[in-house]
């Protein structure tokens, strides 16, 4: 006879048919475990089964007799046994790999990914995270937050998860001690403000003695949430799948027999239904579903998740990697890409290096144009760097051989996803995700081009001109004042015998931005294209005054980037936008709201205001003059309006 779990705990219904179809009603969550070295993730998950009453009586009287012998539990049975498979693991008491286990409660059904904290596998962490939807970070209440744990929750939140719990785990080792769960909160909760997480929720557990894990703890009786099963049967996941955005990767054309051919792979996103038309990538080429066939017959419709073969109306060319998405919502296609990467290999990974490139639907080489940054995930930094290693997470700019169709991952993970592949090993060596085509900004110049060099120096035309060279980007809506300013502080330089150049974004846009519209992509244009006009301005000792709306944060620390953040000067002008639509001497705001110009800023796209100009001011409040003096005041302080060599 099978062996019987320790106990039922009301979880399966009478009958194994009505057993199994109570299990087919229920949605399904995907969470991991992961945080540093020690913090107790075999363990929490070993106790989240063993309260739950889902531990085979033959399997506990095993994990007993191990605990005698390989455990580090003291005098209780070492759940951690359970999740540790690996010989190894139980050796050194450490997850190596990446362990899934299964189970079921009468709410929902759940797959836990328990992954490793030692830095050393950190590769394995990301492999478990790329599935799931919620995250359990656990972290040791007597040490706080590490810089593991901290690497964890940036690459969790770089893989798409929003939702994450908190556990502050062995809350016993501190005396139960509120005031020490509170201040690691409260640290934790600083740290990840930086990240694209939702509202953490905070939980104060002991895994080794089972508080808070599946029952209410009596000695944390100052904390009043649910316990961690309760969280989990009731976290929101329906927000998680999109279901308007077909996707499905061609993954065998189907020909059992001569009247048969279907088209075969999983849907990774959005509906698809019989009598509705589908476009195939990257051909182009259109049809009508006809059927959907499943190895248990024919659907009404398919869903994300659904394995599915399809047939189609019309006899077109489709083939292994195609891509099948609805008309009029294909992904985005381009031969470059900008992405963020993870570096899984020990072998450093240098601009110039040449990869394979997989996707969810095809495989191309590929090569590394350049590293915008790696970033530094104990304080969320951007650093410059010549190369990735082993962990390190950076921005990279990608260029494949062959056309790529792709969502960004913030969108789709399954389309905005991939990894590069060692073209001699095969082994994988990086995981990766899209955040666009690479713009123009990220074009490297032709290999042929030699850059000329002055023989005037910087010094000599320090002295010459009496300053030093800079760029003054004022930023702002329409009609909050920029130009205005611009040629005041144009005037009030030259007054005191500065030499500067000022690139107003109308003028621009008259002579070489006169090709240019106001997408958001041709926006970024215009201001990489004044950007390099301000770079060849500085370089000859003169000050480059620059006044755009720029309304994209990222490109203009793009701008700054390009420019040399040490020449940099970033004005807000910021005037509330009530009283730019009164000033508005062109009526572009009437425009806007009735729709005759799309994606204005500040009506119907985005400003990002900025959160680290050198300088905010107001023109509703202060007068122009007062606003001069104030940029003026800024350049000297940074030492722009001096004649002599900066030392």
């Amino acid at each position: 006879m099978a062996p019987e779990p320790a106990a039922r705990s009301g979880l399966a219904p009478s009958g194994v048919d009505a057993y199994v179809e109570s299990h087919q009603r229920k949605d399904l969550l995907r969470f991991l475990t992961c945080g540093s070295v020690d913090d107790g993730k075999s363990t929490l998950i070993g106790r989240l089964l063993h309260d739950s009453q889902l531990i085979y009586e033959d399997v506990l009287a095993s994990l007993e007799a191990d605990s005698a012998t390989q455990g580090s539990a003291g005098g209780h049975v070492d759940l951690a046994l359970l999740m540790d498979g690996l010989r190894a693991e139980r050796e050194q008491g450490i997850t190596i790999d990446v362990a899934y286990r299964y189970f079921s409660t009468e709410r929902r059904t759940f797959i836990i990914a328990d992954t490793p904290g030692h830095p050393q596998y950190t590769r394995n962490m990301a492999t478990g995270a790329s599935t799931c939807n919620l995250a359990i970070i656990l972290v040791d209440a007597r040490h706080g937050v590490l810089p593991q744990t901290k690497r964890h929750s940036y690459i969790a939140s770089l893989l798409g998860i929003r939702q994450v719990v908190v556990a502050i785990n062995k809350m016993d080792l501190v005396g139960w001690s509120h005031e020490r769960f509170a201040e690691t909160c409260e640290y934790y909760r600083s740290f990840a403000k930086a990240l694209d997480f939702g509202e953490p929720y905070f939980l104060p557990i002991s895994a080794l003695l089972g508080d808070n894990v599946v029952n209410e703890s009596h000695n944390l009786d100052w904390f009043d949430g649910p316990p961690l099963l309760e969280y989990l049967e009731t976290a929101d996941i329906g927000s998680s799948v999109d279901l308007e955005h077909f996707r499905m990767p061609v993954q065998l054309v189907s020909r059992p027999d001569a009247d048969f051919r279907g088209y075969a792979g999983t849907v990774t996103s959005g509906l698809i239904r019989p009598g509705e038309e589908i476009v195939a990538l990257p051909s182009g080429l259109s049809s009508t579903v006809e059927r959907i066939v499943t190895f248990d017959g024919e659907l009404d419709a398919a869903g994300p998740g659904r394995a599915v073969t399809l047939t189609l109306t019309d006899e077109i060319d489709i083939s292994r990697g195609d891509l099948f998405v609805t008309p009029g919502d294909e992904p985005q296609r381009a031969h470059e890409l900008d992405a963020m990467v993870v570096w899984m290999t020990e072998a450093e990974m240098e601009p110039g290096s040449t990869y394979l490139l997989q996707t969810t639907n095809a495989v191309s080489n590929c090569t590394v144009r350049s590293l915008r940054y790696r970033v530094d995930v104990d304080t969320g930094m951007h650093e410059q760097a010549l190369g990735l290693g082993l962990n390190d997470i950076g921005r990279c700019v990608i260029g494949s051989d062959r056309e790529l169709a792709f969502d960004p991952y913030a969108s789709s993970r399954a389309t905005g996803s991939f990894v590069l592949v060692d073209r001699l090993s095969n082994a994988t060596i990086a995981a990766g995700m899209i955040i666009g085509a690479a713009s123009v900004w990220d074009h490297a110049p032709d290999a042929a081009l030699v850059r000329q060099r002055s023989e005037i120096s910087d010094a000599e035309r320090a002295i010459r001109f009496g300053q030093q060279p800079c760029t003054i980007l004022l930023t702002g809506l329409t009609a909050a004042g920029k130009s205005t300013l611009a040629t005041a502080l144009e005037r009030e330089l030259f007054d005191r015998g500065k030499v500067s150049i000022r690139l107003d974004g109308e003028n621009v846009r008259m002579g070489i931005s006169r090709d240019l519209g106001f997408s958001a992509h041709e926006r970024s244009e215009n201001l990489r294209r004044v950007s390099e006009v301000a770079r060849l301005v500085n370089g000859q000792g003169l000050i480059a005054i620059a006044a755009l709306v720029a309304p994209d944060g990222e490109v203009r620390q793009r701008a700054r980037d390009l420019v040399g953040a040490e020449r940099y000067v970033e004005v807000f002008v910021d005037t509330p936008v009530d009283v730019c639509r009164e000033r508005d001497p062109h009526g572009l705001y009437a425009m806007a709201d009735s729709g005759e110009i799309p994606r204005f800023p500040g009506v119907s796209a985005p400003y990002d205001r900025p959160a680290d100009a050198n300088l905010r001011v107001d023109t509703s409040a202060q007068g122009v003059d007062e606003c001069v003096a104030a940029i003026v005041r800024v350049l000297t302080e940074r030492g722009f309006l001096r004649g002599f060599p900066a030392t």
